[in-house]
């Protein structure tokens, strides 16, 4: 007897051997320091992982290249994971074959940030921006007021990496990305289609990860702001400029301003989802497993930006981890954040455990402040004595 196959099922077939062909498609990156230019990192562990279940793994080479053949298809839905000692983890969403990625040196300040910007081929030169009161980082002036651009890249690709030593207390950041290949032209769509990706590290975590918008023009992309209380603010948004030689320090006067700032919505569904999340970061705290309680916190975070308690919940999480840089961070965030009967102890406790964190770096000036912000909030004789011990230290 004769099988007859039908058009549908012959469709599906042969779907189903292009879907395995591409698949089988090997993956192959490289992996650059996001500090010294051109410097190749070799012996970094690459992890791509799909639906948190599949992985294929490999090292580096001395090229610090490496190529991984996975037996799922390298799409939106898999991630890669970097690792090495002595720098901060990578994780970033795929496709990633044929692209270029650099992985952060701990950072070891309080107060400090790193700014990693990677794109694709296209356009050749996207240039960094960091803009603060009487400063402008950027390939014309590379360095500021504790900060510098420690690599400036102009043939696609990246990294361009830009480093805060120490972000001044009162003082607004805005934090952009020019195309200056298109910088004549404000209508263009190559920086949309660059795949530009913008990652964020304080302490040894990778904190933030932007995509450029996909939809829309414009050659310059506002990606955040840094408050002048330390809170993180997301603009993530597309406009046109017309300088061709040099982004004009003027022209960054109407972006990244408070009053632009877009409220983000989440929906029912993943507000509970969040809530669940941190529920399960709760209890793995409470076990002692500190890792897995991070990223149960990040990932309700990732669900709903707006969730003061899962900021506050990381706070701890990464504080009683030693992981102090960061739990500096998650506090600004649940300070701002915090909300209804219980705001004001909120706010009143993660500028105390801020204040615990300076003053074990000896850094009494700062602890003080945040001690005085903490009794402002609530009364407690706690913060009165912890005042008492940094003026006794000399702080004012």
């Amino acid at each position: 007897m004769k099988l007859r196959l039908t058009n549908t099922v012959l469709t599906a077939a042969l779907s189903l051997l292009v879907a395995g062909a591409a698949a089988a498609a090997p993956v192959g990156v490289q992996i650059l320091s996001a500090t010294v230019k051109d410097k190749k990192i070799d012996g970094a562990t690459v992890t791509l992982q799909k639906n948190g279940e599949q992985s294929v793994s490999a090292n580096t080479d001395a090229q610090g290249q490496v190529k991984l053949s996975p037996t799922f298809a390298d799409d939106a839905a898999t991630l890669m994971i970097v690792k090495k000692p002595g720098y901060s983890n990578l994780v970033v969403k795929c496709p990633c074959n044929g692209s270029t990625y650099a992985i952060s040196p701990v950072m070891n300040n309080l107060d400090g940030m790193r700014i990693v910007l990677n794109w694709g081929a296209n356009p050749a030169d996207l240039d960094s921006h960091v803009v603060y009161p009487d400063n402008h980082v950027y390939f014309m002036q590379m360095r500021g007021a504790d900060a510098k651009l420690d690599v400036d890249d102009t043939n696609g690709f990246g990294p361009e990496t830009i480093t805060i030593d120490r972000k001044h207390v009162g003082q607004r950041y805005v934090y952009a990305v020019h195309d200056f290949t298109d910088g004549s032209n404000p209508n263009t769509r190559n920086l949309a289609n660059s795949g530009a990706k913008v990652f964020v590290y304080v302490g040894q975590t990778l904190i933030r990860t932007y995509y450029v918008p996909t939809t829309g023009s414009g050659n310059l992309w506002t990606v955040f702001a840094v408050t002048e209380d330390g809170e993180f603010q997301d603009f993530n948004t597309l406009k046109g400029v017309t300088s061709h030689d040099r982004l004009q320090t003027s022209e960054f006067a109407g972006v990244g301003r408070a009053a632009d700032l877009q409220a983000v919505n989440y929906s029912a569904s993943s507000q509970d989802s969040a809530k669940r999340l941190n529920s399960q970061g709760e209890a793995a705290y409470h076990a002692g497993n500190l890792d897995e309680a991070i990223r149960l916190y990040q990932e309700a975070i990732e669900l709903n930006g707006n969730y003061g308690q899962a900021y506050s919940n990381l706070g701890l999480a990464f504080q009683k981890a030693n992981r102090t840089a960061e739990a500096m961070w998650a506090n600004r965030k649940a300070i701002a954040l915090a909300s209804g009967s219980t705001a004001a102890t909120v706010r009143a406790s993660s500028h105390y455990n801020n204040g615990k964190i300076y003053e074990a770096a000896s850094q009494w000036d700062d602890a003080l402040r945040e001690y005085r912000a903490a009794q402002a909030e609530k009364s407690n004789p706690t913060y009165d004595k912890a005042i008492a011990r940094m003026q006794q230290n000399g702080a004012k």
